[in-house]
């Protein structure tokens, strides 16, 4: 499934609502747990079963894939190749 043209900024997405998002390494799993004028708060999911925050900018890029909000990476691989093995207790 290639990803639609359709592009949002962060800034338009609810909090509450969920998106995959680039680390170093994988692509992981998001929720928008805040919102201020400037930036939004991520609660992003670790594959050892934690969480942590970050703080990203609200004019940054969300693109979707089907109906799946994706915080735009300069990286080449997609979400499908390489997203993050969670813990199976989870």
């Amino acid at each position: 499934m290639e990803t639609t043209k359709t592009q949002i900024t962060l800034r338009e997405l609810p909090v509450g609502a969920r998106l995959l998002i680039r680390s170093k390494k994988d692509w992981r799993a998001a929720v928008v747990s805040q919102s201020d004028e400037e930036k939004a708060t991520l609660i992003v999911c670790s594959p050892n079963g934690g969480t942590y925050r970050l703080r990203r900018l609200l004019e940054m890029v969300i693109i979707f894939d089907g109906k799946i909000p994706i915080l735009k990476s300069d990286l080449e691989d997609t979400w499908r190749e390489n997203f993050s093995k969670y813990d199976v207790r989870w």
